[in-house]
């Protein structure tokens, strides 16, 4: 830095003067121990299938980058940021770029590439090589990559004693510096700079801990307290005597308490300090093993011999020793044949002096060193027992053993010695005793002996047999064969035997019983993994073994072998796994046919040696990354139609048509679809490219269209339900304040528009179709049995057209049930409450007339509130007192009349209604609250009541009037349904008219009746040429002058009857031209074509209605009276309807349809049936047609035409029978359907009692729904009362059109019940069916018996039981549930009785011979808080003898060993001058009696041996010189030497055996090892005169070793 000038040096530390530096880890004045240095070579190995490869991920922090490519490829970056996003670059050309804001100095050459990145590096960067040219390129880099996972040294764990001084320690853990969190222990053992910190240790809780009874005096804890330590168990005998074996032991660590108690603790209390080693390796040196010297010459000169070879068992010293296994010993003698034939007759083997190899080999061989195992040990043979001739030669063999302690040898049994015994006998020859040599040698004599012929002396024979191989299931015996002396029958050396002449193997069958029954044992199988933990597997099966030869084996029950089943199944190779990519499984691919792609997620993880995995970043694994999209559904798709868009109606109003065009499309495998043949793809229905439309009604000529739009026929009713009833039927437009548990029917009649395009909404949320809220088509609605919670405004739409009905709920206070509300209409409510009345019912005013007649839809609803403005209303007529008939309270119990009555429900809504509901004219209520609202605000509470009172007393008089009509129901004539209901129930629409003439209270003093309109039967009266008055039952004839019509309707009853009008079943509109005289009277003026039709009066009150029409017709033309609607009988067994309405009825069923016609003159009627005129006995009186008994025949298109002299007109009606839906009485057809969809599937079909199908979890199932009915019922499936496609997790498909419900995968939360609703316009039927999943799961029962009777300790261990359908099975059935948490249960804790407390016996006051011990004895009472306290003795006497407090102890004698003084110094030497000296040890009492030593066992045993210095033992081994090489060169060269043992200071030999605790040294070795020469004929034996005497020179082999000698004879 430059600073006035001057150049000033500045450290990392940013302070002047100062020459700290950053390390290369970034850290100021660091030691680099935050990073490491990274460098390596990357070598590609890129081809034409993989143009790609990862040269190096470089992590995220790493600094110092550099990477130099040499060859024709070239590098590219792909990064990753902390937070996911990747990106790319393709170091395209030279320059600096900044790479996820790291710097990139990137340099391009003709051969090679340079990149350099200073860092740190913000992201991880993964360096890639791309595939250029066809050789190959390296790539050198090096970089500091930071260490992110450092050891964090944790806490203190707690203290190991709560008081009483203790201590605590610290422990390390890894923490990842980049996340923040700590993780496994190997991410820090990555980095082999990071050194664990070792554990540190304090003391803690150094206070005393306090007394913890009244008695017990507690020590301060003043002692001394050692630390945890480890503690070792004695190493284990070496698992191999030589070779290399291994002995373990076990380490714990151990606690020691003031008492010096030792008890095992947790192994981190002693991390403090190294835990010593629980495996070493011993008895590395080699084991001893045999070396073949070279064979020897053949002992023969012609014919057949035997040649000889030394073999010695060598250790790892190289010293001859034992310890070889005899089994493999090479042997030291074979048979040799020499070519030259023997031409001595007398000599049966032509041999040479037998050699001193033979002799040598056998010494050798027979030479046993003793061992520290039992082995027989032979002496040296004796002389031969004759001095000429043939005699035998004896030893003594010895079972003996080397004590290692006394380095003594001792002799044994012979059946302590295990293997054969060494022959303790020889035959020997001693030459010929007939003086056939006189002079002969030492060395002579040895070859002579050697050549006599022994075959006459020595043969081989049988004797016996070996012990069976096998102890059952067929063996085998082998004849033993030995060679014996034939004079003394005694077995002698094989050798002495011809080996061609030994007799063959005998074999012969032993032990034929079968095998008990036994475990077979496979193999282990491969481990399922090669890391992490797998398992392997095995058979194990309980077998019998009948015959081993014949290999004939019965598998039995486990349980017929006695022993422990072994383990089938074991882990292997349980260590960590390296990372690795994981997929996930491939998600369904994105299209069905025609090219998609499907992905999966793949992640890099590591499988633990549990069996866990550890979820790893990316750049830990090295592979490369698996495909995580790939392409799928590589076949072409079906031919198949594209349709267009629906083209606009055909017609501008009134019904038309719509189309639509389609063409043959095919999607090909590539993804592209393609146009084909029409004939490709399957037929097409009419339907689909053509179909109806329907718009607004065509204006009719000469008349301005004021209806185009769909009409709605609402009811403006308020019905009060006052019983229980299990159905009620509405039409929409209305309020109703009904009782909960009802069953609502709620109608929606519309013209001019298709009714199953209806929707319905409820407090403007879309309604679905459910198991409670059924939408039936034709524009109904129902409600299974009111609930709280359906309270609410529902709406039907019908195109633009809409209408309301407002539920609410009555409760058992008679107070309207709340509903919960949003927080706005809360406010909203809490508002109109805080309201006067007067302002309350001034809101009702401004929304008065709010409901219209459903033509006038235009932009109308409900406000917010509009579904309470009549509720005050009603709540003070459900106040009101002292009326007839049950309180609202006893509402909920129905009397015989009404149960028997309940079922009867109909269509016609108000007629039901009658016996169960009040019904009132919306227009009444409104007119009430009008007059209300005009009140001034002082006289509005007292106007009210007076209103409410006098509304209830009529209401509730006209109510018990219909008590008689309930009893007594008159036939019921079913009205159109076309016309609006209001006109058939009870309605106070003129009661302010009428109640002003005091008729109201008049008429509670006359009888009461129903209401009966006057019909008058006289002519039409013409009171001038423009006014024409009439009375009912006439009609009318408009002519052209006609200014004026007057229409009279009288009609009596008590009540007074409401008088209403309708035109052709509509309610009349009162306009300036149509008007209602105060006499109830119709008057129209200036009639119009419109005008024509039926005027129908209707009285209604309180007991029931009349209705009388008259017809308007113009000129005399035929006019039929007709009804637009629809009318569905379900129950009813007649009905009367209109022609022109559509019946839809179930069979057996009355059926009148009405035709009334007018005209003038009086029209002719004539009935058609399909457009085929019916006879006579279907016509009734007044045009009317007489259907009986109608059955599905009766079906069709019934015609009334009316004909007089100005025209005709005829009117239609649709008679289409219901057929409820019903169970079949034949079930093949389903059952051939589920069994067609699933072969193999368990399926079950529902019925109205239910059925059950029981499965295993994960299984599958199909529920068939068996229903038939006209039309075709709608199914609809339930799943525990809701519908199954809102059912979460439940996977089902639902096939022939809702018959079967295929359920897949099911579990424990997919039983409970199915059910199928099968619903028509005649009705519904639902069949149910449950399914059973018969699982396992885990049941906690609580055992009786608690731990304690009293105290606080007491507890119940609850059982775990594994459960199949409530019976007990095997836990292993459960391993896969989740085991419930048992936790013991506290029981009986409640004071104890009072009882005696004793402390430990103190110490003995003798250790033997009879001593006396202590303890304290008092009574205490144990309280349920777990305290124990002293209380007086006497309260335990009561209940249990004093337990003694003094015992007598050690009552056994006190005894000793004792010894004799030590014996002289004479046993086996073990050194030089050491020998063994013994005394005796026995066991004794103090007074000298003598016991047995097993009484002494508790005691130390004196030694009764010890080493001694004996003057016998001062002995070593002397060595002679060695003799003279036998030859002077080639490989059969060697010396030997004498040895033997002598005194030391008399120089005079002893026996061997004082020697032995020394080696004795070796008495021959070979010599002049070296290849003889072929230029010089020289000896190269000291044998060769004796070749020449016996003439042997001929042969070639003793030619060429003895060429000197023989070459001068």
């Amino acid at each position: 830095m430059c600073i006035s000038g001057l150049c000033q040096i500045v450290g990392c530390d940013h302070q002047l003067g100062s020459t700290i530096k950053e390390d290369n880890c970034g850290v100021c004045n660091g030691d680099g121990s935050t990073c490491r240095l990274v460098r390596g070579q990357y070598k590609s190995q890129l081809s034409a299938a993989k143009l790609d490869d990862t040269v190096v991920a470089i992590p995220y922090g790493s600094r110092h980058i550099r990477l130099v490519l040499k060859g024709p490829d070239h590098l590219y970056l792909e990064t990753k940021t902390l937070q996911g996003a990747k990106g790319e670059n393709s170091l395209s050309s030279t320059g600096i770029f900044l790479v996820d804001n790291s710097s990139v100095d990137f340099q391009k050459f003709p051969d090679k590439e340079i990149l350099r990145m200073a860092g740190p590096l913000t992201a991880d960067f993964i360096v890639k090589i791309r595939n250029s040219g066809p050789a190959d390129s390296t790539v050198q880099f090096i970089f500091y990559q930071p260490i992110i996972h450092r050891w964090r040294e944790t806490d203190f764990f707690p203290c190991s004693a709560t008081c009483g001084g203790g201590y605590q320690l610290t422990s390390a853990e890894c923490y990842d510096l980049r996340s923040n969190r700590v993780v496994a222990d190997q991410y820090c053992h990555y980095y082999p700079e990071n050194i664990k910190p070792k554990p540190k240790l304090q003391e803690c809780n150094l206070d005393p801990c306090p007394a913890s009874d009244g008695y017990k005096q507690i020590m301060p804890y003043d002692l001394y307290h050692p630390l945890p330590r480890w503690e070792a168990t004695p190493w284990t005998a070496c698992s191999s005597s030589c070779g290399g074996g291994i002995q373990s032991r076990a380490v714990s660590c151990v606690e020691e308490d003031i008492q010096g108690h030792v008890t095992s603790v947790e192994e981190w209390k002693c991390m403090y300090t190294p835990k010593m080693p629980i495996v070493q390796p011993c008895n590395i040196f080699d084991c001893p093993k045999w070396l073949a010297q070279e064979w020897s010459p053949c002992t023969v000169t012609c014919g057949q011999g035997l040649r000889y070879r030394v073999v010695l068992c060598i250790d790892h010293r190289g010293m001859h020793t034992g310890g070889c296994s005899p089994k493999t010993k090479p042997h030291i003698k074979e048979e040799c044949v020499i070519p030259t034939p023997c031409y001595k007759p007398k000599e049966k083997l032509p041999v040479e002096a037998k050699l001193p190899w033979y002799k040598q080999a056998q010494e050798l061989e027979e030479g046993a060193a003793v061992s520290e195992e039992p082995s027989f040990v032979p002496e040296a043979w004796s002389a031969c027992s004759v001095t000429c001739g043939m005699g035998t030669q004896v030893r003594i063999v010895r079972c003996q053993v080397l004590l290692s302690f006394s380095q003594s040898v001792a002799d044994l049994p012979v059946d302590e010695c295990e293997g054969p015994r060494p022959a303790s006998q020889r035959p020997c020859y001693a030459g010929p005793c007939h003086g056939e040599v006189t002079e002969l040698t030492p060395e002579e004599s040895t070859l002579l002996r050697a050549l006599q012929d022994v075959d006459e002396l020595y043969d081989w024979e049988y004797q016996g047999f070996t012990t069976c191989s096998e102890t059952c299931g067929g063996g085998v015996q082998e004849a033993v064969v030995s060679c014996l002396n034939k004079q003394t029958r005694e077995p002698t050396d094989e050798d002495l035997c011809v080996t061609s002449q030994r007799p063959p193997q005998l074999l012969k069958s032993c032990s034929l019983d079968p095998c008990p029954a036994r475990w077979e044992i496979g193999k282990w199988s491969p481990c399922s993994l090669t890391c992490g933990v797998g398992l392997q597997t095995r058979d194990v099966f309980c077998s019998h073994l009948l015959s081993r030869e014949m290999n004939e084996t019965v598998i039995l029950a486990d349980e017929m072998c006695r022993q422990p089943k072994p383990s089938t199944v074991q882990a292997c190779n349980r260590f960590n796994c390296p990372p690795a990519w994981y997929p996930a499984q491939w998600q369904p691919c994105s299209r069905t046919c025609g090219g998609g792609t499907q992905k999966r997620e793949v992640l890099c993880k590591q499988r633990m040696a549990d069996g866990s995995f550890l979820e790893l970043p990316e750049t830990f694994c090295s592979a490369s990354k698996l495909a995580s999209q790939q392409a799928c559904k590589k076949e072409d798709c079906p031919s198949e139609w594209l349709l267009s868009n629906w083209t606009e109606c055909s017609t501008s109003c009134g019904e038309g048509t719509q189309t639509r065009s389609a063409i043959c499309r095919k999607v090909m495998k590539t993804g592209v679809s393609t146009i084909v043949n029409s004939s490709l793809c399957p037929p097409l229905p009419f339907s689909s490219s053509v179909r109806p439309c329907m718009l607004a009604t065509c204006a009719r000529p000469g008349r301005p269209s004021t209806k185009h739009s769909p009409h709605i026929a609402a009811a403006r009713k308020i019905y009060i339900q006052t019983r229980r009833q299990r159905k009620l039927h509405f039409v929409v437009g209305g309020f109703a304040y009904l009782l909960p548990k009802t069953t609502v029917v709620l109608r929606c009649p519309t013209r001019r528009f298709r009714k199953p395009l209806i929707t319905w909404e409820k407090d403007g949320q879309h309604l679905i179709s459910s198991a409670h809220v059924t939408m039936a088509p034709f524009g109904y609605l129902m409600i299974h049995r009111l609930k709280p919670s359906d309270a609410g405004i529902y709406t039907c739409s019908a195109g633009p057209a809409r209408e309301q009905f407002v539920i609410k709920l009555i409760g058992g206070n008679r107070k309207l049930v709340t509903r919960p509300l949003s927080p706005r209409s809360e406010e909203e409510a809490l508002a109109v409450r805080k309201a006067s009345p007067k302002e309350t019912l001034q809101t009702h005013k401004h929304q008065n007339g709010i409901f219209s007649n459903g033509s006038k839809t235009e932009k109308r609803s409900l406000p917010a509130d509009a579904g309470s403005r009549y509720d005050d209303l009603v709540s003070r007529l459900l106040e009101q007192r002292g009326r007839p008939g049950e309180p609202l309270a006893s509402w909920e119990v129905q009397d015989s009349t009404e149960r028997n009555t309940s079922s009867e429900e109909d269509q016609n809504a108000e007629q039901a209604l009658v016996p169960f509901a009040i019904v009132i004219d919306q227009q009444r209520l409104d007119n009430i609250l009008r007059n209300l609202s005009q009140q001034p605000k002082e006289l509005s509470d007292i106007y009210s009541k007076h209103l409410v009172a006098q509304l209830a007393q009529e209401i509730f008089r006209s109510h018990l009037e219909h008590q008689d009509v309930l009893l007594k129901p008159p036939e019921r004539r079913i009205p159109p349904v076309a016309i609006t209901p209001h006109n058939h129930v009870s309605g106070f629409s003129s009661f302010l008219r009428t109640s002003s003439t005091g008729e109201a209270g008049g008429g509670s003093r006359r009888p009461h009746r129903k209401p009966v309109i006057l019909r008058k039967i006289s002519a039409a009266q013409q009171l001038s040429a423009s006014e024409v008055v009439t009375h009912l039952g006439q009609t009318v004839a408009l002519a052209s002058g006609t200014l004026s019509v007057l229409l009279h309707c009288e009609a009596i009853g008590n009540p007074k009857p409401t008088i209403s009008w309708a035109r052709n079943g509509e309610e009349v509109q009162f306009s300036d031209r149509i008007l209602l005289q105060p006499d109830d009277s119709l008057q129209i003026l200036s009639p119009v074509e419109a005008d024509v039709g039926f005027y129908t009066c209707n009285a209604t009150n309180a007991l029931g209605y009349d209705s009388v029409s008259i017809a308007v017709t113009l000129a005399g033309k035929p006019l039929v009276k007709t009804s637009r609607g629809t009318v569905i009988n379900t129950e009813e067994p007649a009905i009367t309807v209109d022609v022109g309405s559509t019946i839809k009825t179930v069979g057996g069923v009355n059926v009148t349809i009405n035709c009334q016609v007018a005209g003038v003159p009086e029209a002719e009627v004539t009935w058609f049936r399909n457009k085929s005129k019916l006879g006579s006995p279907y016509h009734l009186h007044e045009g009317s047609l007489l259907l009986t008994a109608v059955s599905s025949s009766d079906q069709g298109l019934y015609s009334c035409r009316a004909a007089n002299l100005h025209g005709e007109l005829t009117e239609n009606t649709q008679l289409l029978i219901l057929d409820p839906p019903h169970v079949p009485t034949q079930l093949e057809d389903i059952r051939a359907m589920l069994s067609a969809t699933g072969p193999n599937l368990p399926s079950v079909l529902t019925s109205p009692v239910g059925t059950q199908l029981v499965l295993d979890p994960g299984n599958s199932a199909l529920l068939g729904c068996p229903v038939k009915g006209q039309p075709t019922p709608n199914i609809t499936w339930f799943h525990d009362g809701q519908p199954v496609a809102t059912v979460a997790g439940l996977t089902h498909h639902i096939l022939a059109a809702g018959q079967i419900l295929q359920v897949a995968n099911l579990s424990g939360g997919s039983q409970r019940e199915f059910s199928c609703l099968a619903q028509n316009e005649a009705g519904m039927l639902v069949q149910k069916a449950s399914l059973v999943i018969q699982d396992y799961w885990w049941s906690v029962d609580r055992l009786a018996t608690c731990s304690a009777s009293c105290g606080n300790r007491g507890v119940q261990q609850p059982r775990l039981r594994c459960l199949l359908n409530n019976t007990e099975v095997s836990p292993a059935h459960c391993a896969g549930k989740v085991r419930p948490a048992v936790q013991p249960i506290a029981c009986n804790r409640r004071d104890c009785p009072s009882r005696w407390m004793v402390t430990s016996w103190s110490a003995c006051t003798r250790s033997c011979g009879g001593g006396v011990q202590t303890r304290r004895v008092t009574c205490q009472k144990l309280k349920a808080s777990g305290i124990s306290t002293p209380v007086s003795n006497d309260m335990c006497t009561q209940l249990a003898k004093r337990p003694v407090d003094t015992q007598a102890c050690n009552q056994q004698l006190c005894v000793e060993w004792a010894f004799s003084s030590w014996g002289q110094c004479s046993g086996p030497c073990i050194g030089p001058g050491l020998a063994v000296q013994h005394r005796q040890v026995f066991c004794q009492t103090r007074d000298g009696i003598t016991l047995p030593s097993e009484q002494c066992s508790a005691l130390p045993r004196p030694i009764s041996t010890q080493n001694c210095w004996s003057e016998a033992c001062s002995v070593h081994w002397r060595v002679s010189l060695w003799t003279l090489c036998t030859a002077t060169c080639g490989n059969y060269g060697f010396q030997s030497r004498r040895v033997e043992c002598v005194h030391a200071r008399t120089n005079k030999a002893v026996p061997e055996h004082l020697c032995s605790w020394g080696p004795r040294p070796a008495n021959w070795q070979r010599c002049n090892i070296t290849p003889c020469e072929n230029t010089e004929c020289r000896d190269t034996t000291r044998y060769c005169e004796k070749v020449k005497q016996l003439k042997l020179c001929q042969l070639s082999q003793f030619k060429s070793r003895c060429c000197g000698t023989c070459g001068k004879a």
